[in-house]
């Protein structure tokens, strides 16, 4: 089975936070190994968990989930379409954070649908963008 859905950080952490019945309800129905992370998204996560040192629990439960799902590697692919992107976004005037440009690019690079609730990702043109907080389509 291949990747068919690369969360974004705010999805993981509904995941880890156990916050969100609606991502929880998704989750059950998208086996494991179509899911993944970036290396990007990693990063964030242990930063968040640095600025909790004394959180053990949190970082007990983080992870938790990086063994459970699949950290891909941010590659050559993923920076050729970063640099790109980048570009696209400044020229049109609508510049994204360095980091969720580059989760973005890693999502366009592998062709896979993004999981976030995170609306700036929608300034990104061909990139297939789903919100699993919002619950089932009507």
């Amino acid at each position: 089975m291949e990747i068919r859905y690369l969360l974004d950080t705010n999805i993981a952490s509904c995941i880890i936070e156990g916050n969100s019945p609606a991502v929880d309800r998704r989750l059950v129905k998208v086996a494991m190994a179509q899911i993944a992370i970036s290396a990007v998204t990693e990063g964030e996560l242990r930063f968040g968990a640095a600025r909790l040192p004394h959180a053990t629990r949190l970082h007990s439960v983080i992870e938790d989930f990086f063994l459970r799902v699949a950290i891909l590697p941010w590659d050559s692919d993923a920076a050729q379409q970063y640099g790109q992107l980048r570009a696209t976004l400044e020229r049109e005037g609508q510049p994204m954070g360095n980091l969720d440009t580059m989760i973005g690019a890693h999502a366009l690079a592998l062709d896979v649908v993004l999981v976030t609730n995170d609306s700036s990702f929608a300034r990104i043109k061909k990139l297939k963008v789903e919100d699993w907080t919002k619950g089932p389509r009507q």
